[in-house]
């Protein structure tokens, strides 16, 4: 991967400054491009929510915000209460995951959130009473563990015992439960199997599935009808450079060609993203400390490591690396450096696991070069350990 010349000057700028070791810089101005674009070309209903858990740092939150989105996802009352306070209405909050709160069910329910995605029977009974209680009725989406299983997906959600939503094979004895709940309104389903997809293939077939589960749905529940159908997300990130980006594009005219198919013209559609829309707006940049040779092999130390961006160690996989020289001098005649090598690069925590880039090829870094990792936007700070060994944490940098 190749820096822009406007983060190659930003990230040299912020490294030269005295004490500044390690940072995220972002650039959220892709992130707004992405989501225009999104709205340009995704078919009628389709609305396009920022899933605030990639990155819940404001200048995100502005992002989306300016961009136009429809609202935000949220996964805990922090990340509400988060939202609101940039700007977004509670209406414009959908609430999903497992293990609500009764603290965070009821200040929904105060506040007024679009909807909450009920994730097991006992959650629909618990926001029933907070409802009853309350006097209130909130709209509500299912969501379910489905049967299938995507076998490319980076994460699965899928085709296996799940602490996410009601096992396909139970939904309909459950289902009809919850339809006699009188403080729910039941608007639909939310079915994510699956995410880090590169393949529209697989994504669409998800897609045809849960249409597919809908409609049997409306056909047994007469007063069922999933007028929302909540996809998740699941776009990928070409972390790897292997040159074959998510395409949106045949996403959108291929689920046009599936709503049609269906008949579904006239639901709405929700799609929470949040990798794909962040991904590509941070980068982790650090100060290579040192460089040694251990048993053949090139080991790069860096000031910070996964108590700074856990997610390489914790998914096995490397980001795109690229090294910014800084021209320092060396500290003695026989410094080792890297030319052309395979290296290792970790930060400074006293862990084997605390590996930021396994076996990569660096053209070549010496001692007080910057490491950027790219890619970096999302699952970063937030998804870190970062007072393991109490060193400083990052800053973060907006440009």
């Amino acid at each position: 991967m190749i820096l822009t010349s406007k983060i190659m000057t930003a990230v040299q700028k912020r490294a030269s400054q005295s004490g500044t070791r390690s940072f995220y810089l972002y650039d959220t101005s892709i992130m707004r491009a992405k989501i225009a674009n999104l709205k340009s070309i995704m078919p009628a209903g389709v609305e396009v929510f920022y899933a605030m858990k990639a990155n819940p740092h404001r200048a995100f939150l502005d992002a989306a915000k300016k961009a136009g989105v429809e609202g935000i996802e949220i996964a805990s009352l922090g990340e509400a209460t988060a939202a609101v306070a940039a700007g977004f209405a509670p209406k414009q909050l959908i609430f999903t995951g497992p293990g609500k709160s009764p603290e965070e069910l009821e200040w929904s329910i105060a506040n007024g959130v679009r909807t909450v995605h009920i994730e097991s029977l006992t959650e629909a009974h618990r926001l029933n009473m907070i409802c009853r209680a309350k006097g209130k009725k909130q709209d509500m989406l299912v969501r379910v563990n489905p049967n299938f299983h995507i076998d490319d997906a980076q994460v699965s959600f899928s085709g296996g015992s799940s602490k996410f939503g009601i096992d396909e094979n139970r939904l309909h004895s459950d289902l009809s439960e919850i339809l006699k709940l009188d403080h729910l309104n039941f608007r639909g389903l939310h079915v994510y199997a699956a995410t880090g997809l590169l393949k529209v293939e697989d994504l669409l077939k998800n897609c045809e599935l849960v249409f597919t589960m809908a409609r049997a749905i409306e056909e047994k529940f007469k007063n069922a009808i999933c007028d929302i159908i909540d996809f998740g997300g699941g776009f990928g990130i070409d972390y790897l450079e292997t040159g074959k980006d998510f395409s949106p594009q045949d996403y959108a005219a291929k689920l046009q060609q599936l709503i049609t198919q269906f008949g579904f013209g006239n639901r709405r559609f929700m799609l929470e993203l949040g990798r794909y829309l962040g991904a590509d707006s941070g980068w982790y940049c650090t100060e290579i400390l040192d460089i040694k040779s251990s048993l053949g092999k090139k080991q790069i130390v860096c000031a910070g490591g996964t108590n700074h961006f856990r997610r390489p160690a914790a998914l096995k996989i490397n980001h795109p690396v690229v090294i910014v020289p800084m021209n320092r001098s060396p500290i003695f005649d026989a410094q080792e450096k890297v030319h052309d090598e395979q290296v290792y690069i970790g930060g400074p925590l006293c862990s084997s696991i605390d590996k930021i880039a396994n076996d990569i090829y660096v053209k070549d870094a010496t001692i007080g070069d910057i490491v950027v990792l790219c890619l970096a936007g999302a699952y970063g700070l937030s998804m870190s350990h970062v007072n393991f060994l109490s060193h400083e944490p990052p800053e973060e940098v907006v440009i």
